[in-house]
């Protein structure tokens, strides 16, 4: 009988004890503080990330895994199983190298049955397509039922997030610099979103939390309504926003399940702290 195993990288933002309970792989990338390097969700945690990063003088920078790091872990995959084929899961090639780095891995293995999908998405986003893709695995789906289950799932998940301060994408590059201080003077909370291709995209504006809040729940309503939604929350350092969202959520939409998630260091890297997002898809989408 195929072996079903799935991995992942870093950013998908999940646990160890997550991924001990789902069987699940990670690959990680790696977050430097000048000298100092750290593997993501491996050295460093999201709480000891945003310690130091409060207190670094100079943005940290953030890179990709090489393909020789997946190419190591395929192989020893490969080798726990005569009949095995593996689903590689990954942020956005939008967003970062690291599916071109799986890719490249893969041409280099013909002999094992690597796919290697650009998810479009970030942080939970990618967690959630794991955890569905491994249940699946797990309940016996084949590999075409489970690629379809992923493929539908990448088609109708929503991701929309706000970021506490402008300065991370100003430091990034990803916006001016007149920008990032008119926003900060006017207390402006950007909420941002992923577009089809997975390329961060402006969605609306609003002048403070509560107010970015309220925005962002009429954005869900319009798009979902009261279909029966699958959740998943992330935050970076500050969980009791998104636990109050969540309150928000259930009182106003259908939800089948919702899971918590931090965002680590990498993904913090980019947006800082007081981030957070929210990421749903219809749940007959992810039903095995």
């Amino acid at each position: 009988m195929m072996s079903i195993k799935i991995v992942i990288d870093s950013t998908a933002d999940l646990t160890d004890e997550v991924l001990q309970e789902y069987g699940i792989e990670r690959v990680s990338l790696k977050v430097h503080f000048k000298e100092q390097t750290y593997r993501d969700w491996v050295d460093i945690q999201p709480k000891q990330f945003y310690h130091l990063l409060s207190e670094a003088k100079d943005l940290p920078t953030t890179s990709q895994p090489s393909p020789g790091e997946f190419i190591e872990i395929y192989k020893r995959l490969a080798e726990t199983e005569q009949d095995i084929t593996i689903i590689s899961l990954h942020i956005g090639a939008k967003l970062s190298g690291t599916f071109q780095s799986a890719i490249l891995a893969k041409s280099m293995l013909p002999e094992i049955d690597i796919n290697v999908i650009d998810t479009k998405q970030a942080t939970c986003g990618i967690g959630l397509l794991a955890i569905t893709a491994a249940k699946a695995a797990k309940a016996g789906k084949t590999k075409e039922e489970i690629l379809a289950i992923i493929d539908n799932i990448i088609g109708n998940q929503r991701t929309l997030f706000m970021v506490d301060t402008l300065d991370y994408l100003h430091k990034g590059g990803r916006i001016g610099k007149a920008s990032a201080l008119i926003g900060s003077l006017l207390n402006i909370k950007p909420i941002l979103s992923l577009d089809e291709e997975g390329g961060v995209m402006p969605v609306d504006k609003a002048r403070g939390k509560k107010k970015a809040e309220k925005t962002i729940l009429q954005i869900l309503k319009n798009n979902y309504g009261d279909v029966p939604l699958t959740v998943a929350l992330c935050h970076a350092n500050c969980l009791e926003t998104i636990e109050e969202f969540a309150q928000q959520m259930r009182s106003e939409f259908s939800i089948s399940d919702i899971i918590y998630c931090d965002i680590g260091p990498v993904i913090g890297t980019h947006v800082g702290a007081g981030t957070w997002g929210v990421i749903v898809h219809e749940t007959h989408f992810s039903e095995l």
